[in-house]
């Protein structure tokens, strides 16, 4: 597994780089405008084998190994199991009393809400480059694109739509 480092231009915010360790299941997204995000994969009693997944740039969506900090404060992560569906695939996030969320909605791409408010459209592939489109008419706050960054880059964006994966999976069943 590899290490990946991408710096994006963010508006207002300034640069924001990206820091993607897939190996050690570590994110850091750090620039001058925003709080430092870290998110970090604890192998801690998780037998080599069974440490990664393929499908995560972190490594795991298993809440009780993953923390999140940002600017130094502790974050509440909740990622849901990724299975069927896009929704499955959602990540919540809550900082400092507010709650994130990143949720596929197209094959490559993810909704960014705050407390249910739309706030971007992210993509991600798990190389550390992660680009954001903010929605109109939002001014998005540090915390926001800290948080987006690091959400986006540590668990991709995107997802297949429920009948695709059913096919997917069904076809894989076949005795071809």
């Amino acid at each position: 597994m590899s290490s990946a480092h991408h710096v994006t231009e963010e508006g207002r915010s300034g640069p924001v780089s990206v820091t993607l360790d897939a190996g050690r299941g570590r994110v850091e997204v750090s620039g001058p405008g925003v709080p430092d995000a870290v998110l970090l994969r604890n192998d801690d009693g998780v037998p080599e084998d069974r440490r990664t997944d393929e499908v995560t740039p972190v490594g795991t969506r298993s809440a009780s190994r993953l923390s999140l900090t940002v600017g130094g404060t502790a974050a509440v992560l909740a990622p849901a199991p990724g299975r069927l569906s896009r929704r499955s695939y959602r990540v919540d996030a809550t900082v400092g009393g507010v709650i994130y969320r990143l949720v596929p909605h197209t094959l490559a791409e993810s909704r960014l809400l705050r407390d249910s408010t739309r706030l971007a459209v992210f993509q991600a592939d798990g190389d550390a480059q992660v680009l954001a489109e903010w929605s109109e008419g939002v001014e998005p706050g540090p915390v926001d694109i800290s948080v987006g960054y690091a959400l986006a880059a540590a668990f991709g964006t995107g997802a297949q739509h429920f009948l695709a994966a059913v096919v997917e999976v069904g076809a894989e069943a076949l005795p071809w």
